[in-house]
Formats: C-alpha cells, sequence, structure tokens
C-alpha cells in the first residue's frame, strides 16, 4: 500500500488553502485517507498532467479544487506537491 510523504512546502500550502477554505477540511481529509488507501478509486479522478507538468499527477478533492501529486511508484510513495483552485495551480 502507497505511504503519503508530506514536505514542509506542501504542509504550508495546506495549511494556507485550509485556512481559507475551511469548509473543505473534511473532504481535504478524505480524499487523503482513500489516496493512501487506493489511488486508483473513481471518486479521485487520478489523471496524469501534461506539458510543464509532465511528471505529475492530479486527484480531486471535488470538481474546483485539486492536489498535484508526485508518485514514487517504486519506493510506493506519494507526495503532494500543491493544493488549489483548479484554475490556479494549472
Amino acid at each position: 500500500m502507497p505511504k503519503l510523504l508530506f514536505t514542509e512546502s506542501y504542509n504550508k500550502k495546506a495549511a494556507k488553502f485550509l485556512q481559507k477554505y475551511s469548509d473543505l477540511k473534511k473532504q481535504y481529509e478524505k480524499t487523503l485517507q482513500l489516496l493512501e488507501l487506493n489511488p486508483a478509486h473513481h471518486f479521485l479522478r487520478l489523471h496524469k498532467l501534461k506539458g510543464k507538468f509532465d511528471d505529475v499527477y492530479s486527484v480531486s478533492i471535488n470538481l474546483n479544487y485539486r492536489i498535484l501529486l508526485i508518485f514514487m511508484i517504486l519506493e510506493d510513495q506519494i507526495i503532494p506537491i500543491d493544493i488549489g483552485v483548479h484554475s490556479e495551480i494549472y
């Protein structure tokens, strides 16, 4: 089972995001739990990005908010790198 690995940089972004969108905290936590249990779950809408985000994946918190991820498949790690509004992080 993959493990989430949080960086200091991501934790700061997540804290700022959750302060601004405190009503999404439960959805955010559910998304992280599901990501660790089953990254391919349809609820997450996991997909690989293209262009400047070529090695990055995205999962949905809901239709407007996303978490960008780097997957380290060989080490079975998932590293969140950014969180935010769809239009702002792409």
